[in-house]
């Protein structure tokens, strides 16, 4: 990574960061003047803009590499790479990063400022102008997007600022996970409610600024239902009753939740604006994000006809002797979790992600909405409907997503399982599953491999990948070749459980007091050991 020649040069980055402390990352930097709040539909479209690009960060090809350098170190470094999907050909900070278990600051404070800053202050504009100009539309996309990026907050790190995040102070209080997740979902009830009526009617809500839907009110309320189901099903184990109550509001709605590839909700072409892909800065241009050794296992394993569309296959002359022969013919490679090396063997005889600058960057596709549907139709039944026809609809749903033709029939009773992984250095990586693909056995049985296929239809959002791996224990990964967190308290088997805060939270003086609280929801303990609310299953 080229731009980690330049890290640690200061401690702090300031590409990203005007200050390296609690208020200049829980500050709201787009508060609305008094003017801003007489603009019109076009002022408030821009804002709405603004929030979507900054759920997932994505810029265009004219903001060159930092963006994507903001991914990198705020997402595709830590999910993308702790959920199996790709490995790394480099050591930073001489082996010490997050891709070896020891967390870096500059790198989970990335990671907030991303996921929760940066929208925190379009958001916060959006409501008062909602508010001045009589929009509650306007405020429920807005509510929508804020939820769509703030789980990621709360899934990444634990309590944190939610019911209190519009009050006029810089020292604002954290919220428990279980308030939050309880608020989130109370807001996307109003939000889904208020735009079901406009859904009703055809109506659409600023077509002209919504790179997603382009304003199409019913695109929302299904994304809206299915984000409702997500964050549902995340809460099972920690409480059943609440995440059934939600689960069945999500599908019983009036226009449900995604069935369609159209559904998905997406970043790639809209409200006038191309955006860039991050992942091909980093695998073509940095020659360091490759396949992982877990996505090798599986892929190779189940002769899954995604492989392709998720990988290159190798074929520099030099480095074919490394790799390995698929089903396919082709041939294929990938880096085990925890590597340090950079090495010309990776970074030519390693498969890239088979990701252009023109590929979408996801939020959600019907896919995941169909494993999710699958998951609470094994646990409860009823009104979800039938758990083994809606596992087969997602795989097919996830090869139509994929431009893929092959036989889910076939596919499902072909009897594979996962291949373990040797590393042209020798070094062996075994996911430790014997799981096929057909729906078959116990619950438990069917329950991995319901997570199984959610977690190879999900790639490449490694988020949401590692949040499902932590809430179900599912799939099973490549344990890491070189765990650097043990003085954090992190295992091999246990992985990156939660990221630490920003060391800013407790160092500053006027905000101790409330990050000491934050700790305190926690448990007592800020690490990357700790359990998050929601992450209890036996």
């Amino acid at each position: 990574m080229k731009l980690y020649n330049k890290l640690f040069i200061g401690a702090c980055m300031a590409s990203l960061f005007a200050a390296c402390d609690y208020e200049a990352i829980n500050t709201d930097p787009f508060g609305m003047t008094d003017e801003q709040g007489k603009w019109d539909g076009v002022g408030v479209g821009g804002l709405l803009t603004n929030m979507q690009q900054n759920v997932i960060p994505v810029g265009t090809l004219s903001d060159g590499t930092e963006i994507a350098n903001q991914y990198q170190i705020g997402f595709n470094l830590s999910a993308d790479t702790w959920s199996g999907y790709f490995g790394q050909n480099n050591g930073w900070n001489g082996t010490n990063n997050n891709t070896t278990y020891y967390l870096l600051d500059d790198w989970v404070t990335a990671t907030y400022n991303n996921s929760y800053t940066k929208l925190l202050g379009p958001w916060k504009s959006l409501r008062n102008a909602a508010e001045k100009t009589g929009m509650p539309e306007v405020y429920a996309l807005a509510q929508i997007l804020k939820i769509s990026g703030w789980h990621r907050t709360l899934e990444s790190f634990g309590p944190m600022p939610y019911t209190h995040a519009g009050d006029a102070t810089l020292s604002i209080p954290f919220d428990d996970e279980e308030t939050v997740y309880r608020a989130m979902l109370a807001d996307l009830e109003e939000a889904i409610a208020t735009l079901s009526e406009k859904a009703s009617i055809g109506a659409t809500v600023l077509p002209a600024n919504d790179a997603i839907y382009a304003g199409d009110a019913t695109k929302w309320v299904k994304y809206a239902n299915s984000l409702m189901l997500r964050l549902a099903m995340r809460v099972r184990f920690a409480d059943a009753a609440l995440a059934r109550e939600y689960a069945e509001k999500a599908v019983n709605q009036q226009f449900g939740v995604m069935t369609m590839k159209d559904d998905m909700a997406q970043l790639s072409m809209g409200a006038g604006i191309r955006f860039a892909n991050n992942i091909p800065v980093l695998s073509d241009q940095y020659g360091e994000c490759r396949m992982g050794g877990s996505m090798f296992c599986y892929l190779v394993g189940y002769e899954d006809p995604r492989l392709s569309a998720y990988f290159k296959d190798v074929t520099d002359a030099g480095y074919k002797q490394f790799a390995v022969e698929a089903y396919d013919g082709k041939l294929y490679q990938a880096i085990p979790l925890g590597n340090t090396y950079s090495v010309d063997y990776y970074k030519y005889g390693a498969s890239l992600p088979n990701i252009t600058s023109e590929t979408p960057t996801y939020w959600m596709r019907a896919s995941e909405v169909y494993f999710l549907r699958a998951e609470a139709a094994l646990v409860w039944g009823g009104v979800f409907g039938d758990a083994a026809s809606l596992y087969e609809q997602g795989i097919q749903m996830s090869f139509d997503e994929n431009g893929v033709s092959a036989s889910v029939a076939s596919y499902m009773a072909s009897g594979k399982t996962p291949v373990q992984h040797q590393d042209m250095y020798g070094r062996n990586g075994n996911v430790a599953s014997t799981a096929t693909p057909e729906f078959t056995g116990t619950n438990e049985q069917k329950l991995e491999k319901i997570m199984i296929q959610k977690w190879i239809a999900l790639y490449p959002n490694g988020q949401e990948a590692w949040t499902e791996w932590r809430r179900t224990g599912y799939p099973k990964l490549v344990p890491t070749i070189l765990n650097r967190g043990t003085s954090q308290g992190v295992t091999s088997a246990g992985g990156i459980r939660r990221m630490i805060y920003p060391s800013s939270f407790r160092t500053n003086e006027s905000t101790r007091d409330v990050y000491q609280d934050a700790v305190d929801k926690l448990g007592g303990t800020d690490g990357p050991a700790v359990n998050l609310w929601w992450d209890c299953k036996n």
